[in-house]
């Protein structure tokens, strides 16, 4: 079996990628949602994150409040550390237990998108890595449309590699500045010798 760690710069095209995947067939995990199943209410790490960033992240209702806690992490790197110690290791583990079921049932490739891939040091685990990037002029677009302002922009850019060291560092590029139809067609032509028929 085949594992592909798919990563990429913010806004670049990675849950779309998964997306596609999925409808080509490959089973996808993205540990974004991983993050987010592992804070929610009762999970082991929302009480860890209580007793290093306290109350003020957290709603009434004792859900944990993600904007004040992002607004946290990117403005301190030492608070980002702590938070990533917290939640990188049981994101790890949950996605590796997907892949070892996925081998278990004979499925011939799986893709994992991990957008700190290469920062985790996650290459080591996988068969395979695949950045999808873009321009940076489709990149400030897609985020503006997505309401995030300039400074918080930057605060995201500074807390990853540049894209260019991740292509640098990636088995596979796909280029996402395009039609959904080439973005298409590059994965395929990845992927084309795991799909079975």
């Amino acid at each position: 079996m085949t594992i592909f760690g798919i990563t990429g710069g913010i806004g670049m095209g990675k849950t779309t990628a998964g997306h596609l995947l999925l409808q080509l067939g490959v089973p996808v995990i993205d540990t974004d949602n991983l993050a987010r199943q592992a804070v929610e209410p009762g999970q082991p790490a929302l009480a860890e994150i209580r007793q290093r960033f306290g109350p003020a992240v957290f709603l009434p209702d004792g859900r944990l409040d993600r904007k004040e806690l992002a607004r946290q992490v990117f403005a301190l790197p030492s608070a980002r550390a702590d938070l990533e110690a917290i939640l990188h290791p049981r994101i790890r583990a949950a996605w590796n237990a997907e892949a070892d079921a996925w081998r278990k049932a004979g499925r011939p490739c799986g893709a994992v998108i991990i957008p700190l891939l290469f920062e985790t040091r996650a290459e080591r685990l996988l068969d395979a890595t695949l950045c999808v990037a873009c321009s940076a002029a489709a990149q400030a677009r897609r985020l503006s449309e997505r309401g995030w302002d300039a400074a918080h922009i930057q605060q995201r850019l500074e807390a990853q590699w540049p894209v260019e060291k991740k292509i640098a560092h990636s088995d596979f590029v796909v280029w996402t500045g395009a039609t959904l139809e080439i973005h298409t067609a590059q994965l395929l032509k990845i992927i084309a010798r795991h799909i079975p028929g």
